[in-house]
């Protein structure tokens, strides 16, 4: 501050008001003192703005997901780059650590994060059913947006996905198709998103007087592969399948190929999830196209939108668009 002072010829407090502002300073002086600071290389000090109770500009996000699911998940990739695509245009930065299918080291890491001044907020993914994270956010005071919901009795704002609707767009192309058994193969109940799926996969199918066969697995292909195995042994099979993300619904297609059953003549094959690997498939996969990025792009924004003072609540994400391609069709 002395060396910026002294070239421009103004006193230090002008200096420190332009870096950190404040008002008392005049637009002309303040883009002088900002454009020399620059040239000087300058950069705020995160913990000296943590000290003075300023906005550090970084947000948390930690992922208690199994690190060989999260390295092949295109959503969370597709979402991270939505996240950042908005805090490079604010200037903000992202903390991020992978934790491994540990919900209570997040709790923690949020809680370790907050105490040393390191985040300003922390979104939430990947929401479970009695989900100890929201409490226990709510209680140290950290502001967080849940990606899920909406909940009752929370004041934390909502990234809410129509689960259901997501689910008829599906049943309802299969229903067209002459399917009146499907199976749904999907992800651990202990998500929230996944038991939405089920309750709208049921209800869809219960509309349209369809069957449906439910299978919890993970998201990984060896489960796909198991469920398939295990379909296609039973007397009167589904016809259709619908698997919970495109790795599970590409070896779901490769596992029903190697039975030497035909796609689409006698099994349909639906992904929830639609990413460059169900295009690179023979036939390729009818997919459940969700805009991933434009969500994490919501999720930011609404933090910081907390972040400053504001008091978003609930944030709709754009309706899914289900793409049909070669791997569904008419039964025989």
């Amino acid at each position: 501050m002395a060396d910026i002072a002294k070239q421009l010829g103004i006193s230090r407090a002008a200096v420190s008001y332009a870096l950190n502002a404040q008002p008392g300073v005049a637009a002309d002086t303040r883009e002088a003192v900002l454009k020399l600071a620059m040239e000087l290389g300058w950069h705020p000090s995160a913990s000296a703005r943590a000290l003075m109770g300023s906005d550090i500009k970084v947000i948390g996000l930690a992922l208690s997901r199994p690190t060989e699911t999260f390295a092949v998940d295109s959503f969370f990739f597709e979402f991270l780059a939505g996240v950042e695509s908005v805090l490079v245009e604010r200037g903000w930065s992202l903390l991020l650590r992978v934790i491994g299918d540990l919900p209570e080291v997040e709790v923690e890491t949020y809680r370790r994060w907050w105490g040393e001044g390191r985040i300003d907020g922390v979104i939430l993914v990947d929401e479970r059913h009695h989900d100890e994270r929201i409490a226990a956010i709510e209680e140290i005071g950290l502001p967080a947006v849940l990606c899920g919901g909406p909940r009752k009795g929370i004041d934390l704002p909502c990234i809410w996905t129509d689960q259901a609707g997501d689910a008829a767009l599906i049943v309802e192309h299969l229903a067209a198709l002459g399917h009146r058994h499907i199976a749904h193969v999907g992800g651990p109940r202990e998500f929230v998103h996944e038991r939405g799926r089920q309750r709208g996969v049921r209800t869809a199918a219960a509309r349209q007087g369809i069957e449906v066969t439910t299978i919890e697995g993970t998201y990984a292909p060896a489960d796909a592969r198991a469920a398939v195995d295990r379909l296609v042994e039973e007397p009167d099979p589904p016809t259709a399948l619908i698997f919970s993300n495109d790795h599970t619904s590409v070896a779901g297609l490769q596992q029903l190929r190697a039975r030497g059953k035909s796609v689409p003549r006698e099994f349909s094959v639906v992904s929830w999830d639609d990413s460059p690997l169900t295009q690179a498939v023979e036939p390729q996969l009818t997919s459940l196209f969700r805009d991933n990025q434009l969500y994490g792009r919501q999720a930011a924004e609404t933090l910081l939108s907390l972040v400053a003072g504001q008091h978003p609540s609930l944030v709709a994400v754009r309706r899914s668009e289900l793409r049909e391609r070669a791997s569904s069709g008419p039964i025989g």
